[in-house]
């Protein structure tokens, strides 16, 4: 069984009196398009694209909000359709619209969500966990939006859940919130709880997630460990040696090591661009081979965001429409055609 699983997932909107050659009516839009995902049990799972890609559309199919236009999913091996207030059960959801009661308090909120699902909860517990004991008692229209925010992370909590979805949950978060909210995703990671973390801010999701997925225009473009996605686009790490003695030996040595797509050298600085995390210490031992004394080294990864442009920038063809939709697979570290995503540092 796993945690999350689509098929075929698609979501149009619209359409319906519109016929192609007449003016009247509008065709539909896609909002989500042949979604093929698979979210493992326990895994924290990033779902990374720009504001209107299709992330909160994709959540509100997952949660049985809307209906699919075709596909399926199911959460914890139900499926949606079927079976969403035993799904509900067993989930926590902070949505990143998040409607709450100005006149009810804090603690109110936490036990209003613990009564809908039947289970016994420590107010004060989920409270102090999200730093906001000391506002228990306060009727949430006093809060600010980071204290809405840190709220919402609390309602999902109730019942310890087998599978959080956390859509944009650091939006309006002050640093010390975001980093309590990676605190407590590896503490629910550690519990055994899948969290499924979608966002748009790429240093929060390269920062907790294990796997992460990329989406465009309603259409899945990767998916992969953060590893994978570098090696796949070539857009690895730039390993800086400082070296005693230069010579041509050192730059063939590097040259002729496996995963190094790139090598320069001036002076005594050899740089080499890393494909793959085994390759940095494989440059490391041979430039040791070749009798040259190493001073000292440094490591540059290419940061998510660079990444994210070079998946997102080149799958789709001009005209807007998929034409292949691409896997990556963390095994292989390949793009392979098909429509089904699998699942060393120096």
């Amino acid at each position: 069984m796993n945690a999350i699983e689509t098929r075929g997932l698609t979501k149009r909107f619209g359409g319906q009196y519109w016929i192609p050659g007449f003016r009247e009516g509008s065709p539909p839009q896609t909002a989500v398009q042949d979604l093929n995902l698979t979210v493992k049990l326990g895994e924290v799972f990033g779902f990374l694209g720009p504001n209107g890609a299709g992330k909160s559309t994709s959540i509100n199919l997952l949660l049985d909000y809307v209906r699919p236009t075709a596909g399926f999913a199911t959460v914890l091996g139900m499926d949606t359709r079927e079976h969403a207030k035993a799904i509900h059960d067993r989930i926590g959801v902070l949505p990143e619209h998040l409607t709450l009661w100005d006149r009810l308090t804090a603690r109110k909120h936490v036990e209003f969500v613990a009564e809908t699902k039947t289970v016994a909860v420590d107010a004060g517990a989920i409270l102090a966990r999200i730093g906001l004991e000391d506002a228990a008692d306060q009727p949430v229209g006093e809060f600010s939006t980071g204290m809405t925010q840190r709220l919402g992370l609390g309602m999902a909590l109730v019942g310890e859940p087998d599978l959080l979805i956390l859509d944009e949950p650091t939006a309006a978060l002050d640093p010390n919130g975001v980093r309590r909210l990676r605190e407590i995703v590896e503490e629910e990671a550690t519990r055994g709880a899948t969290v499924f973390f979608s966002s748009h801010v790429l240093e929060q999701v390269e920062a907790v997630c294990d796997r992460v997925a990329i989406l465009r225009d309603g259409h899945l473009v990767a998916v992969d460990t953060m590893e994978g996605l570098r090696e796949n686009v070539g857009a690895g790490e730039t390993l800086t040696i400082l070296v005693e003695d230069p010579t041509d030996d050192v730059r063939s040595a590097v040259r002729n090591v496996e995963n190094v797509a790139d090598v320069a050298m001036e002076g005594q600085v050899v740089e080499a661009t890393c494909t793959a995390g085994r390759a940095k210490v494989n440059v490391i031992n041979a430039i040791r081979e070749t009798g040259t004394t190493i001073r000292d080294f440094d490591v540059e990864t290419v940061d998510l965001e660079s990444l994210f442009a070079a998946y997102a920038g080149d799958r789709l063809g001009s005209d807007g429409e998929q034409h292949e939709q691409k896997k990556v697979t963390a095994q292989g570290g390949r793009i392979e055609s098909g429509p089904e995503p699998s699942s060393d540092q120096v």
